[in-house]
């Protein structure tokens, strides 16, 4: 399958990780003199992808120096340990908190069997080997990598998940959001932009500490964010920050609004996101048919509300 990929200016190339659908989940690709590093990797099933891309720009699999995992989500990084084997010379750079799960993955893939059940997770995600600790760099707060000369920057960014950084690539203005800075679908840009939404997914969504990691972003001369879900969005930064401090402090109110429904709660805070982000896509001017916009939405509301749940109940059992 030929892979399906976008080139930007800087040496930088967002890669589709075909997860699921078409342009929900990216890896970037960073080229300078001639050598290569990945950020994010998608699945198992992305790795594919990823190497013909390098194919196609006739970038030896020894030349790729870097493999860089915002965080451990599988999304993210479910193909890292493989990728990794298939390039020779290349280090996983990975948080700190993050590492332990990906040089002995056991645990994380119980978590995630937890969730979706074993059949569910090996065909989203299959197996995931170790990684070597000898192929691991802990990437902690101002880390900086020497990438052929040309510095990344990592800034831990929690919020979405402790073991998260995002990459500061000056040389570009970018940053390498992973979901930090929320989830943006070309399907949903219209005339008036990029439209964007915070994701609040288990188990480690922490409402202060995101707010605090997007406006730590917004403090650099950022140019343009790099999204793993998706790609690239260079305009409106920061009313695009200030519309994922409204949905996160919206979305909190939902959980606390639905707080005493019991068994109905999910539901209840389901049918009320979807309907705030109905309003604000239909604000935006999408002129996508509501099913189709539900459909886009559906799988992120499920994620997010059993976030805002987890969050709620261990904040709740702290008071109490």
């Amino acid at each position: 399958m030929k892979p399906t990929y976008q080139d930007h200016d800087f040496g930088i190339t967002t890669i589709d990780t075909a997860y699921l659908r078409p342009q929900l989940a990216a890896s970037h690709l960073i080229v300078e003199n001639g050598h290569a590093a990945f950020i994010d990797t998608g699945t198992n099933y992305s790795v594919e992808h990823l190497l013909a891309v390098l194919q196609d720009k006739n970038i030896p699999l020894e030349q790729v120096d870097y493999v860089i995992v915002t965080h451990v989500h599988l999304d993210h990084a479910g193909g890292a340990g493989q990728l990794i084997q298939q390039l020779p010379h290349a280090q996983l750079v990975v948080h700190p908190r993050g590492a332990p799960h990906l040089m002995e993955p056991s645990r994380l893939m119980a978590g995630v069997k937890a969730v979706y059940g074993e059949e569910k997770t090996h065909t989203l995600y299959g197996e995931l080997p170790p990684i070597p600790a000898e192929r691991v760099i802990q990437a902690g707060e101002h880390y900086e990598l020497d990438f052929q000369g040309r510095t990344l920057l990592f800034l831990d960014t929690p919020g979405h998940a402790r073991h998260h950084f995002c990459v500061w690539d000056e040389h570009s203005s970018s940053v390498f959001s992973g979901d930090t800075f929320g989830l943006s679908y070309r399907v949903f840009d219209t005339e008036q932009g990029a439209f964007i939404y915070p994701t609040t997914t288990p188990v480690q969504f922490d409402p202060g500490a995101l707010h605090a990691s997007i406006d730590r972003l917004m403090t650099l001369p950022v140019k343009q964010f790099f999204l793993t879900h998706y790609g690239k969005v260079d305009a409106h930064l920061q009313a695009l920050a200030d519309t994922q401090h409204q949905l996160i402090d919206e979305f909190v109110g939902l959980v606390r609004k639905h707080s005493d429904k019991g068994e109905q709660r999910h539901a209840c805070i389901m049918e009320d996101m979807i309907a705030v982000l109905l309003s604000r896509l239909q604000a935006h001017g999408c002129q996508l048919p509501e099913a189709e916009m539900r459909d886009w939405l559906s799988m992120d509301v499920e994620l997010n509300v059993q976030g805002l749940e987890f969050w709620w109940d261990k904040t709740q059992a702290i008071v109490s």
